[in-house]
């Protein structure tokens, strides 16, 4: 059977072609507002689909196209490895922080989830 022959929504995906519901994470994750994060269970539970795992996959394999830094850990850890790259966004774009304690690994400083945390009400406009 030849790939003309299959029907349209079986016929298999261009190499660089995203999965779907990576398309919908990545684009969840475009109108986060700067200066605001969502963590990954609040980006599954915005799309109705997946998981926090299933998101952060997703970030994982395909958020470097987009801000990524405003997807989080619940608990507003800075993502590991990463965290003076999105240190210098969150300061940038005036996302809260919660100081860190002298005991903080690095001490470096979380995110201050109950200030920067965005439910997606009120879709943002001019995001970047």
């Amino acid at each position: 059977m030849s790939e003309e022959s299959l029907p349209h929504d079986a016929r298999p995906e261009p190499p660089d072609a995203l999965p779907e519901y990576a398309e919908r994470v990545l684009e969840v994750a475009e109108m986060i507002p700067p200066g605001r994060v969502m963590t990954y269970g609040d980006v599954a539970e915005w799309l109705e689909e997946g998981g926090p795992r299933q998101v952060g996959r997703v970030m994982a394999l395909y958020g470097g196209a987009v801000p990524w830094w405003r997807v989080v850990r619940a608990d507003g850890v800075l993502l590991p490895g990463h965290e003076l790259r999105a240190l210098g966004h969150y300061r940038t774009e005036g996302t809260p922080l919660k100081q860190a304690s002298r005991a903080a690994e690095g001490h470096l400083p979380r995110l201050d989830m109950r200030r920067a945390r965005w439910d997606g009400g009120g879709r943002a406009e001019g995001h970047t």
